[in-house]
């Protein structure tokens, strides 16, 4: 299995490509965890949800979308989800941040990344 978190974004929007082709190349059922940004509402969240599922159709994966509570913590939503599913790799998009970001870089991303039970590919989105 891989997992993979999804927001509606062009960052998410890369993770969830990413995760398609290693799905495919590994054989390997996807699971696709979506939240949204702070500040958003249930609404936010149940559309990303309607987003990852219209992308996934047009694909050949094997996969399920799980929307990931409010106010739940992502990383370990996603790593909890990568080891209660023996996932070979976990998939998150990147986002460039300003210094001061990068400082606090609070981020769900460097917890997922040092402390994930498997393997994690990050990935930004083309800047074309």
């Amino acid at each position: 299995m891989i997992v993979v978190g999804f927001i509606a974004t062009a960052e998410g929007r890369a993770a969830l490509e990413a995760a398609v082709e290693e799905a495919r190349r590994r054989e390997e059922r996807l699971q696709v965890m979506v939240h949204a940004p702070r500040g958003s509402d249930q609404s936010d969240i149940d559309d990303s949800v309607t987003e990852a599922q219209q992308l996934l159709q047009r694909t050949d994966v094997d996969f399920e979308v799980q929307p990931v509570p409010r106010g739940d913590d992502v990383a370990e939503a996603l790593m909890s989800a990568a080891e209660t599913g023996a996932a070979s790799l976990i998939v998150i998009g990147l986002r460039r941040r300003s210094p001061l970001g990068k400082l606090i870089l609070g981020s769900n991303a460097q917890r997922i990344l040092l402390d994930a039970p498997c393997h994690v590919l990050a990935v930004k989105p083309d800047t074309a």
